[in-house]
């Protein structure tokens, strides 16, 4: 995931480990050679276009709305064809009153007429506050949450490691983050809740307990399941 920081100073950029305190519970109770958090690529203003998320300041956030807004007024400038222009002015009168272009409320149908223009605030807009920076490890969980992305955990042996997925992601589509072999051979995936894992007190218990589930390949992962996938080799 590449976050993009729009007018905030101070923070190099890089890849950040995202210290959430879950994976630093899980490593307290799961024997491990080493603990692996979740990685962001943090970028600069010149990486915007590319970036899956976007942060702001509170003083910037109205900056990259009205960049959106400039790019709105110069396409309908051009008169174009129906049905984009309709949409356009929608999105406008969005931009007008300091909404972001995904608080929109476009249709899929709406969304395809525009689909060619890569609007900035259709992507996750995150405003981060002068406290925040403070502490950005803690920032950083909550980019995460608000950009769609959640992590699952593998716990045990040579390292407790959080994984960063989108949100809505399959079992098998997330077996295929720690590698495409794991994907392709998918048979099930263990399951343990977090809440589980730790009202428990570790796997092993939480085994005992009965709290491991089977699971195939269309459950949806849950934000710091405990996986362990089966598959052919």
């Amino acid at each position: 995931m590449k976050t993009c920081l729009f007018g905030l100073t101070g923070i190099p950029p890089g890849k950040h480990n995202v210290k959430d305190a879950r994976l630093d519970q899980a490593h307290k109770l799961v024997d491990a050679k080493k603990r692996t958090y979740a990685q962001v690529d943090v970028a600069g203003e010149e990486d915007i276009a590319t970036a899956d998320a976007i942060v702001v300041s509170e003083s910037t956030r109205l900056d990259v709305i009205l960049r959106d807004l400039e790019f709105v007024e110069g396409r309908l400038e051009r008169n174009p064809p129906e049905p984009e222009n309709a949409v356009l002015h929608k999105i406008k009168a969005a931009l007008e009153q300091e909404r972001f272009v995904a608080a929109a409320g476009l249709t899929p149908e709406e969304g395809l007429a525009v689909s060619a223009h890569a609007f900035l605030t259709a992507k996750p807009v995150v405003v981060a506050s002068a406290a925040d920076r403070q502490a950005f490890d803690e920032f950083l969980v909550r980019v995460l949450a608000e950009s769609g992305y959640i992590c699952y955990l593998t716990v045990g042996g040579p390292e407790n490691r959080a994984w960063l997925i989108r949100k809505g992601m399959t079992a098998q589509e997330a077996a295929g983050v720690i590698h495409t072999d794991i994907q392709k051979g998918f048979i099930r995936a263990e399951v343990i809740s977090f809440a589980d894992f730790l009202a428990a007190g570790g796997e092993t218990q939480a085994k005992h307990a009965n709290k491991m589930r089977l699971e195939t390949k269309q459950y949806v992962v849950q934000d710091y399941d405990l996986i362990n996938f089966r598959f052919n080799k």
